[in-house]
């Protein structure tokens, strides 16, 4: 057998069974769903990634817990498959669905093997008209605060146009709604009208989806997935975000590098332009001159093409200009917040420095309470009067103060999140106290401060560039999807609460900051000589 990854077309592995293919499948790798297809069985037995087994037991418990608010009010129009095999669950969700049930849960409908679909849906709604609506239940948001998206009760269908919401963009949940939708018009139980609804995490409304701008968008990709899981379409290995969790990564990756693929410095979509426009390797990419690719908009394209270079050189780092600064204070706090998916931020961790003054200090203001939880409003309240209380000290004392994150986009979410949903806790600061602190300069990104200035090859994630500043964490298992594992057994969501793993996330956290601290100050003090600048690498070409 060829490597199935070397962009032979070898025999697959076991004798071929009828292609059926999800709704997953039109959001994933097109490589990886060949792969997946065809050389599956050389999985079996792999340890699943521990950021997809989590997500995935989140996921459900959701499900179960929409379940259970959706089964109490009419329990006499409401069935729930459960049926041993796949076969007998498609056919009682049609014998239901035959007989007028209003509602259906845990739905699956027949397998058609002459289009390759298969499919299951959490909720079937009848509609009074006839047809039946697919609802999905996920574990992300669906809204955000605003208006104009419609939305109705989780207890009976009755769209309106809400003026509190605004729908989110997830063209994955529409996808998936719109195969669903061609699943029942196959078996004659569609609406007349294309729509589907989705119950987003907490579970307060069904958004409701118009699928008919979705449906030619839906048919394409689903023709050309169905030709990749055939084996009709060819696929190469091209690296975009999925990589990451991807069980075949490992065999890829050294695919890409002996082929010099563009994708290792522009992945994903960037990647399809630059192929279109004839660039295919990173040496490609790094002598072209001219204007940038008419479809290129990702920025600045100068960048891309200093990547390559940078990449060609194994620079870790580029400069954009002479000088590097960050902004600096008298008395600096770092800041490193951890959240548990979208249950809420259980432990702000902070590192407190003052010039001239004594060894820099953590503190961590965490609450051990498993969430969701109240508690989570009391650290918050005790960290935020910290901060503020550390913050005015300064000022007191004539001395300067800065707070520093690394990529404030999640600090700035659960800061404002926490000061909405823990207002009545005190303590807890209102929103406009919160908005004028990271409104202000003493509110620092190192993130957007290495954007600013560096061409980052590798990527910009605290991971790739603190260890360029020196940093080590102590922890070789140290990263966002391992603390979620971590901490399920640090509050004991499966079994007696784990000791040991709350200290290890408090020193990944600990850890975490102090990567913010030594990062910013190699910054200030030794970025400008270890680091060459584009001039610098683009002379040496």
């Amino acid at each position: 057998m060829s490597n199935p990854v070397n962009g032979q077309r070898g025999a697959p592995v076991s004798s071929p069974e009828p292609v059926l293919l999800d709704a997953g499948s039109l959001t994933r790798c097109r490589h990886r769903l060949y792969l997946d297809t065809a050389y599956g069985s050389l999985l079996r037995g792999e340890p699943e990634n521990p950021g997809v087994r989590q997500r995935r037991e989140a996921a459900q418990a959701h499900r179960e817990n929409v379940r259970a608010q959706l089964a109490l009010p009419d329990p006499m129009q409401w069935t729930e498959i459960d049926e041993p095999t796949a076969r007998a669950a498609a056919d009682a969700t049609i014998a239901a669905c035959r007989a007028g049930v209003e509602r259906i849960w845990n739905a699956v409908l027949p397998l058609e093997r002459e289009t390759g679909r298969r499919g299951r849906s959490e909720l079937l709604v009848r509609e009074p008209s006839g047809g039946y609506i697919p609802v999905i239940v996920v574990n992300h948001k669906v809204t955000d605060p605003g208006r104009g998206a419609r939305t109705t009760p989780l207890t009976h269908w009755a769209p309106i146009v809400d003026e509190t919401r605004k729908v989110r963009s997830q063209l994955r949940d529409q996808l998936r709604l719109a195969h669903l939708y061609r699943m029942l018009a196959h078996e004659g139980l569609a609406t007349a009208t294309p729509v589907g609804g989705a119950v987003g995490y907490r579970g307060e409304c069904m958004l409701v989806h118009d699928l008919t701008t979705v449906l030619a968008e839906y048919d394409t990709r689903f023709a050309d997935r169905l030709a990749v899981a055939r084996g009709n379409e060819y696929t190469v290995p091209s690296q975009v975000s999925e990589c990451r969790s991807c069980a075949w990564w490992f065999d890829c990756k050294p695919q890409l590098i002996a082929v010099r693929d563009v994708s290792l410095v522009a992945s994903g979509s960037r990647a399809d332009v630059l192929r279109s426009a004839g660039v295919r390797t990173i040496d490609e990419l790094a002598q072209w001159t001219g204007p940038a690719p008419e479809e290129w908009p990702f920025g600045n394209f100068d960048d891309a093409v200093s990547a390559a270079l940078a990449w060609r050189a194994d620079v870790p780092l580029l400069r954009r200009s002479e000088t590097v600064s960050v902004h600096r204070a008298d008395v600096e706090v770092d800041v490193d917040m951890e959240s548990y998916q979208e249950h809420g931020a259980y432990l702000w961790g902070t590192l407190l420095t003052e010039a001239g003054g004594p060894p820099s200090t953590y503190r961590g203001f965490v609450t051990w309470d498993p969430l969701p939880t109240v508690d989570e409003g009391r650290s918050f309240a005790v960290f935020w009067n910290w901060l503020m209380d550390t913050r005015a000290d300064a000022a007191a004392r004539g001395k300067t103060f800065a707070a520093y994150c690394y990529s404030r986009q999640a600090e700035d979410k659960w800061l404002l999140d926490s000061a909405r949903r823990f207002a009545d806790v005190p303590g807890v600061p209102t929103e406009a106290q919160i908005r004028e602190f990271i409104d202000s300069p003493q509110w620092v990104d190192v993130y957007q401060a290495v954007s600013d200035q560096f061409i980052c090859p590798n990527g910009k994630g605290l991971k790739k560039i603190a260890p360029v500043a020196g940093f080590a964490w102590r922890d070789d298992e140290a990263g966002g999807e391992a603390s979620m594992g971590w901490y399920r057994e640090a509050v004991g969501y499966d079994a007696e609460p784990d000791p040991t793993q709350r200290e290890r996330l408090l020193v990944y956290n600990e850890d975490d900051v102090l990567a913010t601290k030594v990062l910013r100050e190699w910054m200030s003090d030794r970025a400008e000589i270890e680091i060459p600048t584009v001039a610098d690498l683009r002379a040496r070409a």
